[in-house]
């Protein structure tokens, strides 16, 4: 399968660990011209070790400032970006009763407006081209709702609406949008929220985890390279013909048809 990536400009925000370094690795090995952002320095310096000629930046992407000062570094040295990866650390764990309203407005900052102010940046570069892909990285929470995870189940559902709706509106430029939703992966992220659970139970992170092992079909916590397999194929032209779509890999633990 030729996916025909070389050269392309792709942009993986909270790039520098976890799915969105597998993503970007992904991308990097296809010949994708690769830019990552995120938080920490050292982080970043490490990841862009792993990928030759990468530009990697500093950037919180739920800071607006910071999300148009890395879009415009990555236009200003590579002429503009193809493909947006749309992906950040999840909100904070927490029941109803744990959440204020200043962690609500942060789970939205972090979650919906990142993904809504990156795509509004690169979009007019894609129209002029007549090609693009804004791929989000989201969670298996939008199909069945994650025990514990109030802020993401809640605020992942109003991006995939928001993406759906997206989809629709620039089809007809060759713009093509779509929702990755990983389930249970191996990623700081998934030890935060074993650690929450160990917390709230009592129980070992090792038995929380071969818990929810167990209760996979495929028996196994996923990694991140078999999400990023799936977003690098939505970036490129072999998936020509997919749009507004919402794609679980998640090890078939979603029951919902």
């Amino acid at each position: 399968m030729e996916l025909k990536l070389k050269n392309r400009v792709v942009l993986v925000t909270a790039g520098s660990k976890g799915i969105g370094l597998a993503t970007a690795l992904g991308f990097h090995a296809c010949g994708a011209k690769v830019a990552i952002c995120g938080r920490s320095q050292d982080k970043l310096d490490a990841a862009a070790a792993q990928l030759p000629g990468c530009l990697a930046l500093v950037g919180d992407v739920s800071k607006s400032q910071d999300i148009e000062r890395v879009i415009a570094t990555v236009t200003e040295k590579f002429g503009g970006i193809d493909i947006l990866v749309n992906n950040a650390g999840g909100p904070p764990p927490g029941t109803f009763e744990d959440l204020a309203d200043d962690d609500w407005e942060n789970a939205v900052q972090l979650t919906l407006m990142s993904v809504v102010r990156a795509t509004r940046l690169v979009l007019p570069h894609m129209r002029k081209q007549k090609w693009g892909r804004i791929i989000n990285i989201s969670s298996s929470g939008v199909r069945q709702p994650v025990p514990g995870l109030t802020l993401s189940n809640s605020i992942r559902m109003a991006v995939l609406g928001w993406a759906k709706t997206l989809a629709n509106q620039v089809a007809g430029d060759n713009i093509l949008v779509n929702t990755v939703c990983p389930g249970f992966t191996r990623t700081d992220r998934v030890t935060q929220i074993l650690e929450q659970q160990s917390a709230a139970t009592g129980k070992s992170i090792d038995e929380i985890a071969a818990a929810i092992a167990a209760q996979i079909p495929l028996q196994r916590i996923g990694e991140p390279e078999e999400i990023a397999n799936l977003a690098v194929f939505l970036g490129s032209e072999a998936a020509s013909f997919i749009t507004g779509t919402a794609i679980q890999v998640d090890g078939g633990s979603v029951q919902v048809p």
